[in-house]
């Protein structure tokens, strides 16, 4: 049995399928937001600059590293300076001054040039460590602005859900209207042909934007009012008002 509503009821569609439209350009909308790319684009930055920034933070480290060691070095060489001395002004022995003199020049060129290394290394740490703070300010910096993009992200999104709930509001209390048969074959329509219900105004399907042929039109004019005809081109239910010129 053919299935029947009123033309009330049916015309009730319209304003469901005008809401599906709308909730469908709500979630395009949510997906399309600038700021998702950009903040794809930061992400892609922030990853490669903190692969960079910890690279550069071992570097520093190993630098440390050397630097203890040659300072350890020079306060070896320091100490035996100090008691090759205190042997020198406590002996009396000409062999044991004369070694102990040939000790102490060795030990003061090798003070020299660890004291020399030093201070090359302790360049290089300084010099490191500018380069990690100004990575880390870098970093800093984009996350901040990573931070800011999401705020207004968000900001958008919940515009966005708010649009969203109040339009599911309005469709839920339209849909109550709807006998649950023709609520039922507007979605199953919907869901294969994008359009659940079209209007037919001067002979045209909204849905599809094309004007019905005659031999369309001489069937739904024979149609009654409360008849629920299918548009031959959207296959969407055609909804027939007294703008459909009929």
């Amino acid at each position: 049995m053919a299935l029947k509503a009123s033309p009330e009821e049916q015309a009730l569609l319209l304003d469901i399928q005008a809401i599906d439209t709308k909730l469908q350009q709500l979630d395009h909308r949510a997906k399309s937001l600038p700021e998702h790319a950009a903040l794809q684009q930061l992400a892609v930055e922030n990853s490669e600059l903190l692969v960079t920034l910890a690279e550069q933070k071992g570097v520093l480290e190993d630098a440390r590293i050397e630097l203890k060691r040659v300072e350890s070095d020079v306060q070896v060489v320091e100490a035996r300076i100090t008691r090759d001395s205190a042997r020198l002004q406590a002996t009396s022995s000409v062999k044991d001054v004369a070694a102990l003199e040939q000790e102490l020049t060795a030990l003061r060129k090798r003070q020299f040039d660890l004291e020399e290394i030093e201070l090359t290394v302790m360049e290089k740490v300084e010099q490191q460590d500018a380069v990690v703070g100004h990575l880390g300010e870098q970093a800093g910096t984009l996350q901040g602005r990573m931070a800011d993009l999401e705020g207004v992200r968000d900001s958008a999104t919940k515009l966005l859900d708010e649009e969203r709930a109040s339009a599911t509001s309005s469709r839920a209390a339209i849909a109550a209207r709807v006998s649950p048969d023709l609520l039922a074959l507007y979605e199953k329509q919907r869901q294969r042909y994008g359009s659940g219900a079209s209007l037919l105004r001067g002979g045209v399907s909204l849905a599809s934007g094309v004007k019905l042929n005659e031999n369309d039109m001489v069937a739904i004019r024979a149609a009654a009012p409360d008849d629920v005809v299918m548009c031959p081109d959207s296959n969407a239910i055609l909804v027939r008002t007294a703008e459909s010129g009929i």
